[in-house]
């Protein structure tokens, strides 16, 4: 499929996350519309800096290119996530793309943890997100897709969706997960693409060495639910955590993802699970 940018939103976001004293501070936010950071929470202190990022145009089109890059200082820790699902709507044959640069320092802990995207039949998206890990620090994050509206009866029949993320800790890849789906009846039933299911999602943890008990933790959450959909969980090279999800509920894998990330809280960053409060409306 050939694409190219004609028109549209060329949006960005440059944060920067320091630390002093024991507190983590928004120190730069350089913003360009449609993006937009809120202004800074501490739901649970000073250390830890909650942001909530707005796309204000309510959603991608064909021809949008947005840019974010985000930097966390020794010791800073953040959690950020989004005000709303994102949305890519159907195109008209132009690429939309999102690129994601993030650098998280020694000692210094990012938990990336966005609400849910909606890839409108005939959107042709791609993101691509890369991380660069210090040695120390710690990362988490999640992606929850849905393709199409399924509430009204929409399917993926025409377009392509890509993500792809990487880390790298000093010039050596910790992980690097592409995921291509182009549109159609026969991907969206293949074993090896939807099966016939809506929604996929994938969340990763690396800093702190997860053990084996932790994951068999994380797999009786997963049972506890009654096995809706599918899941997979698996240790990763660099002693992290990967969760894999495939399904119809986004509501579903969304709930598995948090007791999960309380989890990893609990038991590897040492803190308790303060909910960022975009959540509960």
């Amino acid at each position: 499929m050939t694409t190219q940018f004609i028109s549209g939103w060329h949006g960005s976001l440059d944060l920067v996350y320091s630390a002093r004293q024991g507190e983590t501070h928004l120190t730069h936010a350089l913003v360009k519309a449609p993006l937009k950071v809120q202004r800074p929470f501490y739901p649970e202190g000073k250390a830890i800096c909650h942001s909530v990022i707005l796309h204000t145009a309510g959603g991608i089109v064909g021809g949008d290119r947005l840019s974010q890059t985000i930097q966390l200082q020794s010791n800073a820790n953040a959690l950020m996530t989004t005000a709303a699902a994102g949305k890519v709507y159907r195109s008209n044959g132009q690429l939309a793309r999102q690129t994601i640069e993030i650098q998280i320092e020694a000692e210094a802990c990012l938990e990336w943890l966005p609400q849910e995207t909606i890839i409108f039949n005939g959107a042709i998206y791609r993101q691509d997100l890369r991380v660069e890990l210090a040695p120390g620090a710690s990362w988490l994050g999640w992606e929850i897709t849905r393709f199409g509206r399924s509430a009204r009866g929409e399917k993926f029949l025409e377009g392509e969706w890509r993500s792809h993320t990487e880390i790298w800790q000093q010039g050596k890849p910790l992980l690097i997960d592409r995921q291509w789906l182009p549109a159609g009846e026969k991907m969206i039933n293949s074993p090896v693409g939807l099966a016939g299911e809506s929604v996929a999602a994938s969340l990763i943890w690396l800093g702190i060495p997860v053990s084996q008990e932790i994951i068999e933790q994380v797999r009786i959450l997963w049972a506890m639910k009654g096995d809706r959909g599918e899941a997979g969980v698996t240790q990763t090279q660099a002693q992290g955590l990967l969760c894999r999800y495939r399904g119809s509920s986004a509501a579903e894998v969304r709930d598995w993802f948090i007791e999960i990330w309380q989890l990893l809280r609990r038991s590897l960053l040492k803190r308790p699970a303060i909910k960022p409060r975009i959540w509960m409306y």
